[in-house]
């Protein structure tokens, strides 16, 4: 072979140093001195990276951990063992605990580090707030432990031990002012993946918006499509606590009246209330509904001689309504009771209810009460020890001299009530009343005519701030009677035979009333939308959460 001719070691080296561009052609000389620049910028990044890990290695060698033990992420909790150790609630804390070690597992609202050596945190229970602090010091908290601390997502689940210390000034941005917490020891129980939004931003009064237009509201479709979330909320944690408040005052009042509290079906045989506003269903081989209300099953109770009656349940109704007061399931707060003489006698009941619901909100409440004022500011209901009773007509007479073109036997629309409610107040000056003496054919086929008044009946409703939160009526006693209704109001007496039966064996002339849970709990507290008062709601657009 010629020494000129190549080599195939020769060929295979030269086709190797050949590098080619994403067209598959060779690359040109610029091109080549541009990729060798790129090559030797990595090599040069990949240096420094391995000199600063190297540095990094020496500095912890050099700076041991000494806090091994006090930080990290504990094991999943299995229910592996039980120590019986006393858990602090931050509601508790005050300045008698000063210098004193405590235990508390709580979760992590904000972090915020402050240089190289100290971190503060906020931790929250509930609605109530406190501050932590954790600083770097000579034998207990090391620069790995303050680290891990800046590390923890908001929203974790963590446990801590700390000792309470005087605060040097006021903790304005905590409900805990006066004292704050030196961090000795955290342990995450449950760390928070990112959050769909944030809940300072979810927990800001409209008028932060309104100063600084940076901010992004947390729009309320976000809120409930992630409402696990939103309910952590210190706002949404006293809307409910005030739900369960206005529950509790409720059956406090009426079992202090010898009510007793009953369990009805919600899977009934035909429409409890009539009209078309019910959910059906297939039910084996015939049809079922959902309840619109536990109104039959009360008055059947009723001429068994319970008396007095009540039930907090859940009511359905099949009504296509964006509205911010309508919902397609809600919680009635329902009662039921025989009267002597007059249906005026369930009027008194019912009036000093909602006294005792209203004083029992503004002293046992005053707290929750406080907290939510902070993100929705609202006025104080105005009501009276004896309230204010109106009938129809003369309800009717104050909207015509207002201007309104009123009819005197149809029932008020939203806008109607709302400009009554605003005369009432400015005449009584009350937010809260009951209107009595409703048009007959505005009502339920069971409400007992008015004897005296043609077209009127014995039914009445209450009021918060200009709109409905209760609707109740006598209720037609008599069997022949109350068939009677039924057919006059397109009711099928046969798909409601046995509540008929009910008052053929001497039942006592009684009434009763169904009220609106989250209804009376959004008027209360002005919120303007009733999905805020209910905790998942439901209507025609929302299934879930």
């Amino acid at each position: 072979m010629s020494s000129t001719e190549p080599t195939i070691d020769g060929i295979t080296q030269g086709t190797a140093e050949v590098v080619l561009g994403e067209d598959g052609k060779p690359l040109s000389k610029g091109a080549l001195k541009k990729l060798e620049k790129q090559r030797e910028k990595e090599r040069k990044k990949a240096e420094i990276a391995e000199k600063l890990a190297a540095e990094k290695a020496a500095r912890e060698a050099a700076s041991p951990d000494y806090s091994v033990g006090r930080y990290g992420n504990l094991p999943m909790n299995q229910s592996q063992d039980r120590p019986n150790e006393t858990r602090t609630k931050i509601a508790d804390l005050s300045e008698a605990d000063v210098d004193r070690t405590i235990l508390m597992s709580a979760r992590v609202q904000t972090s915020r580090p402050t240089g190289a050596k100290k971190c503060f945190i906020t931790f929250r229970q509930r609605t109530v707030t406190v501050q932590g602090v954790v600083a770097i010091d000579e034998t207990n908290i090391s620069k790995q432990m303050l680290k891990f601390v800046n590390g923890i997502t908001v929203e974790s689940l963590v446990l801590v031990e700390a000792v309470v210390v005087k605060a040097l000034n006021k903790v304005e941005s905590c409900t805990i002012q006066d004292v704050e917490l030196k961090i000795n020891r955290i342990h995450v129980i449950s760390e928070a993946a990112r959050l769909p939004f944030s809940l300072q931003d979810a927990t800001r009064p409209d008028s932060d918006f309104e100063k600084d237009p940076k901010l992004a509201p947390v729009m309320l479709d976000t809120r409930l499509n992630n409402r696990v979330v939103d309910l952590r909320t210190t706002t949404n944690q006293a809307i409910f606590r005030i739900q369960h408040g206005v529950s509790r005052l409720f059956r406090e009042y009426l079992e202090s009246k010898d009510f007793v509290e009953i369990h009805t079906p919600k899977l009934i045989g035909g429409a409890s209330e009539g009209g078309a506003e019910v959910f059906k269903l297939p039910y084996f081989n015939t049809n079922a509904c959902l309840a619109q209300s536990p109104q039959l099953y009360k008055q059947m109770v009723i001429c068994s001689d319970f008396e007095r009656v009540f039930e907090i349940a859940p009511v359905f109704r099949a009504e296509n309504a964006q509205t911010h007061r309508h919902m397609t399931e809600f919680m009635g707060l329902d009662l039921e009771m025989s009267f002597n003489e007059h249906y005026h006698e369930i009027l008194d009941v019912l009036d000093g209810l909602f006294v005792h619901i209203f004083d029992g909100l503004k002293t046992r409440y005053a707290a929750e009460l406080e907290v939510i004022k902070r993100q929705y500011p609202f006025e104080d209901i105005l009501y009276l020890p004896k309230t204010l009773r109106l009938e129809f007509p003369e309800a009717v007479k104050m909207l015509r001299e207002a201007g309104l073109e009123v009819d005197d036997m149809d029932d008020f629309n939203t806008a109607t009530e709302r400009t009554l409610g605003k005369l009432v107040r400015e005449k009584y000056k009350t937010d809260f009343f009951i209107l009595d003496k409703f048009p007959l054919q505005v009502r339920p086929f069971y409400t007992m005519p008015d004897p005296t008044r043609k077209g009127y009946s014995n039914s009445y409703d209450f009021f918060i701030r200009g709109e409905e939160i209760l609707s109740g009526a006598q209720r037609i006693h008599d069997a022949a009677f109350l068939e009677e209704r039924a057919k006059a109001c397109g009711v099928d007496p046969g798909t409601i035979q046995p509540y008929i039966d009910a008052f053929k064996y001497g039942a006592p002339p009684h009434g009763g009333g169904g009220i609106g849970l989250e209804r009376v709990v959004m008027l209360y507290l002005n919120l303007g939308n009733i999905r805020k008062s209910s905790l998942f709601p439901r209507d025609p657009r929302r299934l879930t959460p």
